[in-house]
């Protein structure tokens, strides 16, 4: 009995996993705004809604390498380059400290979470912020 428990168990957890490809035109007006407004001249390449278990998520690449994540609200959490990130997608106090601490580095990859923000400049140095911007630390 205990070895069925064991076996269904993850056998749940799977089957509440799926990703959905979505067209062009099923992509939310959120992200195709967003998308619009910060990266313009870029295309839709892929678009997935990410189901797993309890949480919701939308990843979306667009043409030039650049890979996009939104919450199951359609917000942006996070953003991966491999150039620079278009000013207007980094929250002003940490674009400011970046500009004034490491001028001649640029951000490529700004992510967010409930408690924090995460910015990787392209000498892969991590920094770390609170949530409202404020300076934290040089992650390892």
């Amino acid at each position: 009995m205990y070895r069925l428990i064991f076996i269904f168990i993850p056998l749940f957890f799977v089957s509440c996993t799926k990703d959905i490809a979505l067209s062009e035109q099923d992509v939310n007006s959120k992200i195709t705004q967003f998308i619009e407004l910060h990266f313009p001249g870029h295309t839709i390449i892929q678009a997935i809604k990410d189901r797993d278990f309890m949480y919701k998520s939308y990843d979306v690449w667009l043409s030039d390498n650049v890979k996009l994540e939104f919450n199951r609200k359609y917000e942006i959490i996070d953003i991966e380059s491999a150039s620079k990130l278009p000013d207007s997608v980094i929250p002003a106090k940490i674009l400011d400290y970046i500009n004034m601490r490491y001028p001649q580095l640029f951000i490529k990859e700004w992510a967010k979470d409930d408690n924090r923000q995460e910015v990787e400049l392209n000498n892969e140095l991590t920094l770390i912020f609170s949530k409202s911007g404020d300076f934290i630390r040089i992650d390892d």
